[in-house]
């Protein structure tokens, strides 16, 4: 890979440090959905709706500065009832802010890491079952049926297509034409 566009991760430590020593250009972007999560990880479960509520106009702030601005709306009126979800946010937003220069449709893709995660458990369940592999061809061939069961039918390849339309626009414009030149 010579180029890689952008990183969706769900908070590894040192992965972007790493990404960036390969490839500097790349935008790395905590995964929003892992963050919401972590944050309920610290809160009593009859605050979580009321933190997903106060949380939701810092991820979907228009710009970096309205973020900011909700941000330290939400740390008023919950930072001394959990001051650990405002470090949470406060340590990732390096990792996070990122995400906020990019349109809605890109927002929409890049908010979770949720359908990769998904599509690497069905790999992994199908491997698993299998046990061993007489070889790579083998392994191969279990890996591709696996991905291939996802959509056996094949109209949900149609779906996922025009879904993408807008936001490969969106990344193609974004990235200034890196993304059009990977693909001639």
């Amino acid at each position: 890979v010579e180029d890689v566009l952008m990183l969706v991760c769900d908070g590894l430590k040192g992965l972007p440090d790493a990404v960036g020593e390969v490839w500097p250009r790349t935008v790395v972007q905590t995964c929003v959905v892992h963050l919401l999560r972590a944050s309920f990880r610290y809160a009593a479960r009859q605050d979580w709706d009321k933190i997903a509520k106060a949380l939701k106009p810092v991820y979907t702030a228009p710009t970096e500065d309205a973020a900011t601005s909700r941000f330290l709306e939400f740390t008023e009126v919950w930072g001394e009832k959990y001051p650990a979800i405002v470090r949470l946010w406060e340590n990732a937003w390096a990792e996070f802010v990122p995400f906020l220069q990019f349109d809605v449709e890109i927002r929409r893709i890049v908010c979770t890491t949720n359908a990769i995660e998904s599509v690497n458990a069905r790999i992994r369940r199908a491997v698993r079952a299998r046990g061993h592999f007489p070889s790579e061809a083998a392994a191969l061939k279990c890996v591709y049926l696996a991905v291939m069961s996802l959509d056996p039918s094949g109209k949900g390849r149609k779906r996922w297509t025009m879904r993408w339309k807008r936001a490969l626009q969106a990344f193609d414009i974004a990235f200034d034409g890196r993304l059009s030149a990977t693909r001639i």
